[in-house]
Parts: C-alpha cells; sequence; structure tokens
C-alpha cells in the first residue's frame, strides 16, 4: 500500500526531471539555431525576440483558445447546481479561487482543467460526464481536474506546449537552412560533423519534445490522480469513475471527444481519443488499468 503522500512526492521528482531533460534539449536547439544562422548576438536577439513573443502568445491566450477549440460554453449556475457546489467545495479544499465552470456538449465522458495559473482558471466538463456518474464520482474525477488547478499544473502544461512549439519552429528554420544553402555566417568555419549534427537535431528535435512533453503529461496525470484522491479521501470514488470511462471505451457506442486533437487532448482526465496507441510512450495518458491499480493500493 502507498499513501497519498508518497505517490505525490515520487511523480513530482519524475515530472521535475523530465522538464529539466525538456530544458537541456531546448537548449541544445537554441544553440543550434543562433549558430547556423550567423550574425552573432544579432541573431540571438532576433531569435530571443520572436520566442518570447510567441510564449507571450500563448501564454496569455492559451487558455481561451483550448476553451474555444473545445466548445465549451459557460455554464448556467441555475441550471448546474449540484456541479458548482461540488466544484466551490474543492475550490476551498485546494484554497485556490473559485475557476469558471464549463460545459462541453459530447456524450465522451471527460473533463479538463485550463488557465495561466491557480488565479485565472477554468473547469469544463462533458455532458457524457454528467449523466454517466454518480455523485461520488463525479466529485473524484472534478478533485482531480482541481488538483491540477492547485499544483499549477496548468501552467506547467502551457509551458510545456510552449517549448514544443518553439522547437518545431526552430527546428523548421534549420531544416530549411540546410536544405536551401543558407546556414549563414558561420558555414564556411563549420565542420561536416556539426552540420550533420544540426540536421539530425532538426529532425528528431520536435519528435523528442513532443515524446517529452506527453511523458509529463502522464507523470502529472499520476499525481493528480493521487492529489485527488487525498483532498477526498475516496481514492475509490475516483477509481469508479475511470472504470465507467473504461467501459464506455469498449462499448459499441463510444465515440472520441469530438474537438479533441494533438494540442488539446493531453489536458483531458481521460483518453480523448477513439482505441489505443500502438505503444503507451505515444499515449497523452497512463493506461486507465494502471491508473486504477494505483488508486486501489492508496490509503
Amino acid at each position: 500500500m502507498a499513501s497519498f503522500f508518497d505517490e505525490i512526492a515520487k511523480n513530482k521528482l519524475k515530472s521535475m526531471l523530465l522538464m529539466l531533460i525538456f530544458i537541456a534539449f531546448f537548449s541544445g536547439i537554441v544553440y543550434l539555431f543562433v549558430y547556423f544562422l550567423g550574425g552573432g548576438i544579432f541573431a540571438f536577439i532576433v531569435g530571443f525576440a520572436i520566442i518570447l513573443v510567441y510564449a507571450a502568445f500563448v501564454y496569455f491566450s492559451g487558455d481561451k483558445m483550448t476553451l474555444k477549440m473545445s466548445g465549451a460554453k459557460p455554464a448556467d449556475k441555475s441550471q448546474y447546481q449540484s456541479l458548482y457546489s461540488i466544484i466551490d467545495g474543492l475550490a476551498s479544499a485546494t484554497q485556490v479561487p473559485m475557476p469558471k465552470v464549463y460545459i462541453v456538449n459530447d456524450p465522451n465522458p471527460n473533463a479538463f482543467a485550463t488557465g495561466r495559473n491557480r488565479k485565472v482558471s477554468a473547469v469544463a466538463v462533458t455532458t457524457g460526464l454528467l449523466s454517466t456518474m454518480n455523485k461520488r464520482e463525479l466529485e473524484g474525477v472534478l478533485a482531480h481536474e482541481m488538483s491540477h488547478i492547485a499544483d499549477n499544473d496548468v501552467q506547467f502544461m502551457m509551458i510545456a506546449i510552449i517549448f514544443v512549439g518553439v522547437i518545431g519552429i526552430l527546428a523548421a528554420i534549420i531544416r530549411s537552412m540546410f536544405w536551401f544553402g543558407g546556414i549563414g555566417g558561420n558555414r564556411q568555419n563549420n565542420s561536416g560533423v556539426l552540420i550533420i549534427i544540426a540536421l539530425v537535431m532538426s529532425i528528431i528535435a520536435p519528435i523528442f519534445a513532443i515524446l517529452v512533453n506527453l511523458a509529463i503529461s502522464r507523470r502529472r496525470e499520476y499525481m493528480a490522480d493521487a492529489n485527488g484522491a487525498r483532498i477526498t479521501r475516496d481514492p475509490q470514488g475516483l477509481a469508479g469513475a475511470l472504470l465507467k470511462i473504461k467501459n464506455y471505451a469498449a462499448g459499441p457506442n463510444a465515440q472520441p471527444v469530438k474537438a479533441a486533437n494533438e494540442v488539446n487532448g493531453s489536458m483531458y482526465f481521460a483518453n480523448p481519443f477513439k482505441g489505443k496507441s500502438l505503444m503507451n510512450i505515444f499515449s497523452t495518458h497512463p493506461p486507465i488499468d494502471e491508473r486504477i491499480k494505483r488508486l486501489e493500493k492508496m490509503y
């Protein structure tokens, strides 16, 4: 048996190690970009300015874009009194301001949290979740999502998304410079080995960045499960919700979340896509069976 706190500490450490790998890889691709572009300090300033503009745009508008992309609508407080009541109680328990509440008209039982930080956040639930879960299970799912907000996971994952985007942009520019003969002022001094390294990095960097992002997402999901179970003191309620979602996904009428895509998919409570990944490494979420197993061992 594992305590809530042991599980939380273990997943927090793994998340931080993955983020350090992410930062190291990011630093490497930025260095290659500036080195091969040439222009010295001017190229560095221009490149850094582009990164800052992109990062600021994603950070300050990412939550609104996610909600709009997901088709989320503000939940009417008079119609969803019970939902508001549960979230309000969990906000008090986690000591965070009451988040905005949204409804997604979708039969797939799911939910997600988004926002910039603990003070600017939102929780969205699908109509499928509300119709499928009993109060105990719904509270478990919402406690999981509130844990994402309380632990600043919404900010953590937004930063990870920014890293993935920037690495992808810089890698594409390096590839373009290579193929079109535009590796700049340092080209004459570049060894063949460095050029090959740059080309290989520009190809594998975006893929590696996505894989690290997915690994971070899975770690944060385990941690939110543990924190959600700690808040409610009812790991079985959350495990029961996961079991219902698993049974839904295995059923003949199962459908993916209509608005889910590669950008917002990792934010959902459970894998919003239909079917299973060929390998767990490419999954946005940990296996449901493993999540249930861990919850059933908690005390």
